[in-house]
């Protein structure tokens, strides 16, 4: 009983991380975005966003010099995410596979201004 009230608690400890890096990731690409279709540079306003969370990625596709009416300013941000507790281990316990780091993406979309 007891590695299923272990698994159960490390699970619960784990994925609530992951979530709040999820939500961190996706805040941090919106502000990205944002920056960017305000003719601003992304990163600064990234790493801000998403304090605490380190290795980032940030892939940014920039608002042409005359946007059209449909360009948007779109930032990608991705993270490995590192479990911290033995949930891997019990995990393989009851035949399940999360091995490694997982890498989390967040996704910023925002019209440029012409």
């Amino acid at each position: 009983m007891l590695p299923v009230i272990l698994f159960l608690l490390f699970a619960i400890i784990d994925f609530g991380r992951m979530f709040n890096a999820q939500v961190t990731l996706t805040e941090a690409a919106r502000e990205g975005a944002r920056a960017v279709a305000l003719g601003h540079l992304a990163g600064p306003r990234v790493e801000s966003a998403a304090y605490g969370l380190s290795p980032l990625s940030t892939t940014v596709t920039a608002c042409p010099i005359t946007p059209d009416p449909g360009a948007d300013a779109v930032v990608e941000v991705r993270h490995s995410f590192e479990f911290i507790t033995p949930v891997t281990g019990l995990a393989a316990l009851f035949g399940g596979g999360l091995d490694g780091p997982i890498t989390l993406t967040g996704r910023g979309v925002m019209p440029c201004l012409g």
